[in-house]
């Protein structure tokens, strides 16, 4: 009797509209008893996340909709969206964790559905936005969702693979636990929301149970924590509407998959302020600011800084130079002296990494001392995190250009892609002074014995600053410039012409006339 009810009522309503009416049922949030929660605390429903970022007149191919929809419980979509639409008008792939639904953990049918928009993603070769905001697997699922070859491990798997391949950028708004920190972890670009993003394998009550050890959520794997400590945040932002805007504009800078090239847009002319023959002072020892360096560079505007929190003398970011999307690296020596430490190494190679396999050129603004020596940077991996950078940088395909902007002494020459490193071109401002080492090291190593033995401390001092005056003749930039060793001296205000004129001309054609088409990089975070 109920089947025929439900037959004839299904006739009355017409069979159209019995569709629409469950579409409505799964889409609305008004059923979400959760809901109210979350609006309290600055959280967005999944949905209209979603309706926020993706262009207004843009199209949406949803599939898994209806999945679970004839379960007992109420599980519209089994606590995920997955859908592709337009942003910035091209496709993107989104998975998005619906957190009204069981926190947003995962179920047997979440899994299938991000496996399915992840294989969607890589065949049409389009970007993936990971919005994530779960409390993790579902352990009561657990034999239906963790052992077996299409199981939770798959989405690990298949965001390694696509690493390089495509774009995939993580958001996250909320808890990211256990085995699924690493989802952000094989993503390209991660962008964290202050106080209520969190990322961690053990959760504080886990790890006083194993441990002893008593700490905070925040502590343990906030935002601010991994934007400032770990490295695993590339971008912290203060609530959702920030970190999707963040995931439109990053996108503006790349193209949709390694086999392209990004797109070229209307040059603007850099910010009015100080020449650049201003900025940078003749006196090595006076710390500098970059950033007004680089403003005057690139087009108004456009930089978009990553990893802006961590390791701090070190800068990159992405910008516009003459309307081409470039990659941007480079020394801040008003921290720390720009001395590269572990940390700034590991923080270069990454964005390195990032430009070299999405076809983006890369400009190093060189002013360093070399890297950072010591018992304490020698335990934290410094020669293994600076091969890294290293051997990004050799192995790099994009143009390259380094910019000697002032000192470029020792090992921090070669690996801020010195001429050694075969560049496609080394040039230096006028202020430039690339040796093995400063004056003041230069000259206590190759005179020591002589100073220890002048026992006037005038005299000595007079002896010093002689030598050191002579040593600092021999590193100007003339010098290298006279034996070829860098390719040109240019004027800080012929400079940006000179960069839009050298991208230019080493883009074109790069993949036929140097045999690089196929090659791809993985992205690499450490």
């Amino acid at each position: 009797m109920m089947e025929e009810n439900k037959s004839t009522l299904t006739k009355e309503k017409g069979i159209d509209e019995t569709v629409y009416e469950k579409i409505h049922e799964i889409k609305t949030s008004s059923n979400r008893p959760y809901y109210a929660k979350m609006k309290d605390i600055g959280k967005m429903f999944v949905r209209d996340k979603i309706k926020y970022l993706v262009d207004e007149d843009s199209f949406e191919v949803e599939d898994g909709l209806f999945a679970r929809c004839r379960d007992v419980d109420f599980l519209p979509g089994d606590a995920v969206v997955t859908l592709v639409a337009k942003i910035n008008g091209q496709p993107v792939a989104i998975i998005a964790n619906d957190l009204t639904i069981k926190a947003g953990t995962w179920g047997k049918k979440t899994i299938e559905k991000i496996i399915r928009m992840q294989e969607l993603a890589e065949k049409r070769k389009i970007p993936l936005i990971y919005m994530i905001d779960s409390a993790g697997s579902r352990l009561n699922e657990q034999f239906e969702t963790f052992t077996d070859r299409r199981h939770a491990g798959k989405i690990f798997y298949n965001t390694a693979r696509m690493s390089g391949v495509i774009p995939q950028i993580a958001l996250v708004f909320g808890p990211s636990p256990a085995g699924s920190a690493y989802l952000p972890a094989l993503c390209d670009f991660v962008v964290m929301v202050n106080k209520n993003a969190s990322v961690y394998l053990g959760s504080p009550r886990m790890a006083e149970m194993a441990t002893g050890e008593k700490v905070s959520m925040e502590e343990m794997g906030g935002a601010r924590m991994h934007n400032t400590v770990s490295g695993l945040g590339d971008m912290l932002v203060e609530n959702e509407n920030e970190a999707l805007d963040a995931a439109k504009k990053y996108l503006s800078y790349l193209p949709q998959n390694w086999l392209e090239t990004p797109a070229i847009i209307e040059a603007k002319l850099p910010i009015e302020g100080k020449k650049i023959e201003e900025l940078v002072p003749e006196n090595q020892r006076i710390p500098m600011d970059m950033y007004p360096v680089i403003e005057r560079i690139i087009d108004k505007d456009s930089f978009f800084e990553f990893k802006k929190l961590y390791a701090k003398e070190m800068i990159t970011g992405f910008c516009r130079i003459g309307g081409s999307s470039i990659g941007i690296v480079a020394n801040q020596s008003k921290v720390k002296g720009g001395v590269i430490f572990p940390e700034s190494a590991e923080k270069a190679a990454h964005f390195i990494s990032l430009c070299d396999a999405y076809n983006i050129p890369l400009l190093f603004l060189v002013d360093l001392p070399g890297f950072m020596v010591g018992s304490k940077v020698e335990k934290e991996a410094i020669i293994r995190r600076g091969a890294r950078m290293l051997s990004t940088v050799a192995n790099a395909t994009v143009p390259r250009i380094a910019l000697i902007v002032r000192k470029a002494y020792g090992a921090g020459y070669v690996v801020m892609s010195g001429a050694s490193m075969q560049p496609d071109a080394c040039i230096a401002l006028p202020q430039a002074q690339p040796a093995i080492m400063g004056p003041e090291a230069a000259v206590n190593a190759m005179y020591y014995n002589k100073i220890q033995s002048i026992e006037d401390s005038a005299e000595r001092q007079q002896f010093i600053q002689e030598q050191r005056d002579k040593y600092n003749d021999d590193i100007n930039v003339w010098s290298p410039a006279s034996e070829l060793y860098i390719d040109d001296v240019v004027p800080g205000d012929r400079l940006r012409k000179d960069l839009i004129q050298r991208f230019d001309l080493y883009s074109q054609n790069r993949d036929i006339l140097e045999g690089i088409a196929h090659k791809k990089t993985v992205v690499r975070r450490g």
